[in-house]
């Protein structure tokens, strides 16, 4: 499988890295994905062109949490680009997106969390 990364977010939630781990695994799409399970990474893949790896690791203020989503369209794989150009802001979506995940796991976990820059 070729993977294109398209956008990366990150941010870190103050508990240690088993419980973020958990609670993120409880947060998984409700839709019909292929589903790989990994040490603390999860990639969720589904439509054409769609993968999005998440992993949780260890940080000094408690775990780091990443989103990577990847074109990893087989053929007219060129195109995921452009599509996405006509979806005006697929990045700063996907990281605000992420941001309110992010705050609702803290939430949930009744710590503070924050995206990282």
């Amino acid at each position: 499988m070729r993977k294109r990364l398209l956008t990366e977010v990150e941010g870190v939630v103050a508990a240690p890295v088993e419980r973020v781990w958990r609670a993120l695994l409880d947060d998984r799409p409700a839709y019909e994905m292929t589903t790989e399970l990994g040490d603390h990474t999860v990639a969720y893949q589904g439509g054409w062109w769609y993968r999005g790896e998440w992993s949780v690791t260890a940080h000094p203020e408690g775990a780091r949490v990443v989103l990577r989503v990847y074109n990893v369209a087989d053929r007219l794989g060129w195109g995921v680009p452009l599509a996405n150009r006509f979806f005006v802001g697929f990045g700063a979506r996907t990281r605000q997106t992420f941001a309110e995940g992010l705050t609702a796991l803290g939430e949930r976990l009744g710590c503070p969390s924050r995206l990282l820059p």
